[in-house]
């Protein structure tokens, strides 16, 4: 079906049932500029279909006068693969339920506040730990790859890569409130194939990932904490996505605004390139990579450096610590939406970092329980298999054919001239095993037919 067709009730339930963060009236009007252009409604009448809408139960108000945010239905779920899309409920701390209890207060009743630079200046790498000593260990003796990746340079295995490329892209895009299935987002990253009746934003914020996933991936001896990496990573995540094309791949130099939150990030340029130039300072400072990947997700997503995409830019940031010291990535395969906007909100408004952590060492585990599970069933074509593949596959066929004894004697004869007298020990045993362990799958490759090979075992 066509969106433009589509009555734009539906068009606003969807719009807001598909965002895991609140939505003003503003960022609803802008999206669907976006999506109906000429045809979006004036602000008058969207106002009169989101209180419609509310009436009945589709969206949720929360908030008074400036403060209103739209938030999804309760029962509203984007559907997709069933097991994907509904995690497993992530345990927390104490510390974490009391942020909990905090940020999901209406807005009214929490205090507006403003970017704390201490928080970022008090942070000395190698002495102040998000991530305590115990919890580190822990990942590092869960995040060692059992499958390693190729000594001469390449990362991960290519069975891990494919799977991360989707996984990742995937879960990702989800917390950006992207409606694509786990199916869906496979079909596009491996056959091109978009979905049907997916709003063209969706599909382009996938590729999106997919493109800068490989590009950690592939640079692993370029990438680091600096401000190429970065810059280069927003670039190409928010491709085609943002409003002013400019605003790709630099630092901001406009005011932003977190929605469904009262923080407000730092304003003035000067001092948001000063701050990103101090998070990428420390990071490379840090010793432990998972200390560094928390690090980034707590710190750029706070600051805010680019007009949009800034979480995104720091999930994918995460992982080059553990990229390239070769540990288990990390996907956000299962982790709940809400709890890591809700840890997000922690940090925004409290400068607790306690439910992000806990979030982050679940998702953690839950990735190394993914991609260790994981067995790379190809092997690497053997050199001599490949120069006597046709004369193998004959000898085999002949004998059972004809019911020759599988002697070295009548193997070297089958084979004449085209073996090598070096090669002839091996050649042997090869074609014995080959007849050892012949099979009805295995019968076109030698040319034989079901009858001929049922004759030679009522023989043997």
């Amino acid at each position: 079906m066509n969106r433009n067709k589509k009555d734009v009730s539906v068009i606003i339930a969807e719009i807001v049932n598909t965002a895991e963060d609140g939505l003003s009236s503003g960022d609803i009007h802008h999206a669907l500029k976006r999506k109906l252009r000429d045809k979006a409604p004036g602000y008058s009448t969207l106002q009169r279909k989101l209180s419609s809408l509310v009436n009945k139960g589709a969206i949720k108000l929360t908030g008074r006068s400036r403060a209103i945010r739209y938030w999804r239905a309760e029962d509203t779920t984007p559907k997709g693969d069933v097991a994907a899309d509904v995690p497993p409920a992530l345990p927390v701390s104490e510390d974490s339920k009391a942020i909990q209890g905090y940020v999901r207060r209406p807005l009214q009743g929490r205090d507006p506040v403003g970017y704390h630079r201490d928080f970022l200046e008090r942070y000395v790498p190698n002495q102040a730990q998000y991530l305590p000593e115990k919890i580190r260990t822990h990942l590092r003796n869960i995040g060692t790859l059992k499958e390693a990746g190729d000594a001469a340079g390449g990362t991960y295995p290519a069975v891990l890569v494919n799977r991360l490329l989707i996984d990742l892209s995937w879960a990702s895009s989800r917390m950006e409130g992207n409606t694509y299935s786990l199916l869906e987002t496979r079909n596009l990253i491996e056959a091109g194939q978009a979905a049907e009746g997916k709003d063209l934003t969706e599909t382009t914020m996938i590729l999106n990932h997919k493109e800068a996933i490989a590009m950690l991936l592939e640079a692993v001896q370029d990438i680091d904490f600096n401000m190429y990496t970065f810059l280069n990573l927003h670039g190409i995540l928010s491709k085609n996505l943002l409003g002013d094309p400019n605003d790709s791949g630099q630092l901001r130099d406009k005011i932003v605004e977190i929605g469904g939150s009262v923080y407000r990030p730092l304003g003035f340029p000067q001092q948001v390139e000063e701050c990103f130039r101090l998070i990428l300072e420390k990071a490379r400072e840090i010793d432990d990579p998972f200390e560094q990947a928390f690090f980034v997700m707590v710190h750029v997503p706070y600051l805010q450096p680019f007009t949009d995409v800034n979480k995104r830019a720091a999930r994918l940031g995460a992982n080059i610590p553990l990229i390239k010291n070769r540990l288990c990535p990390l996907s956000y395969l299962e982790v709940p939406a809400k709890d890591y906007i809700e840890g997000m909100l922690g940090v925004y408004e409290l400068n607790q970092t306690s439910l992000l952590q806990d979030v982050f060492v679940w998702a953690y585990e839950r990735s190394c329980q993914q991609y260790n599970s994981i067995k790379d069933h190809s092997a690497v074509p053997d050199p001599f298999l490949l120069k006597y593949s046709q004369l193998l596959d004959s000898v085999i066929g002949e004998i059972v054919r004809k019911n020759l004894p599988a002697t070295a004697e009548c193997i070297t004869g089958l084979a004449q001239e085209r073996l090598r007298r070096e090669d002839t020990d091996r050649f042997v045993t090869i074609v014995k095993d080959g007849l050892q362990n012949l099979r009805e799958g295995l019968l076109a490759r030698y040319r034989l037919r079901p009858q001929e090979f049922e004759d030679w075992k009522q023989l043997q």
